[in-house]
C-alpha cells in the first residue's frame, strides 16, 4: 500500500493569523488530525483540552488539542486537532475527511469526493418497534 498525502491548510476558527500548510499525511487510523504545537500556535490555535491517545505501536501519550479550520480539495471543515511534538509528520483523520465528503479509495490509494452526504441512515428491520437505526 502507498502513502496518500494532502495539502491542507490549519488556521484559528477566526482566520485572525497566517495559516499553518504542509502536507498532511491521510490516515484513516486516526479520529483525529495531529500537527506540529509549534505551527499550530503560530497559527493562533490554542488548546482547549488534554487527552491520551493511542500511538501506532500501542504505546499511551497524552498530548493537548484544540480545534481548527481545515481547508483541503477545495473544502472547508471546522475539526479538532492534536498539538503533537515538533517535527511530527501532520496527520489528516477520518472525521475531517468525512466531514466534507471525501473519501480514501482503497484500490487506488486516490482521495474521491462522494456524489452527496448522507442526511440519515437506513432503517433496519425492526429498528422502528425498538427505536434503533443503523
Amino acid at each position: 500500500m502507498g502513502y496518500t498525502h494532502v495539502t491542507v491548510s490549519v488556521s484559528n476558527l477566526q482566520k485572525s493569523k497566517p495559516p499553518y500548510t504542509a502536507s498532511f499525511l491521510v490516515d484513516t487510523g486516526a479520529v483525529v488530525c495531529l500537527a506540529p504545537a509549534n505551527e499550530l500556535r503560530d497559527a493562533g490555535i490554542e488548546p482547549e483540552g488534554r487527552e491520551a491517545y493511542e500511538l501506532a505501536d500501542g504505546t499511551p501519550v497524552e498530548y493537548d488539542y484544540g480545534f481548527a479550520r481545515l481547508s483541503f480539495m477545495g473544502s472547508d471543515t471546522v475539526t479538532k486537532i492534536i498539538f503533537g511534538p515538533a517535527g511530527v509528520e501532520p496527520l489528516l483523520g477520518i472525521t475531517a475527511l468525512e466531514s466534507v465528503g471525501i473519501g480514501v479509495d482503497p484500490v487506488t490509494q486516490t482521495l474521491k469526493r462522494y456524489a452527496a452526504l448522507p442526511l440519515k441512515t437506513k432503517r433496519t428491520v425492526g429498528a422502528r418497534a425498538m427505536g434503533r437505526y443503523d
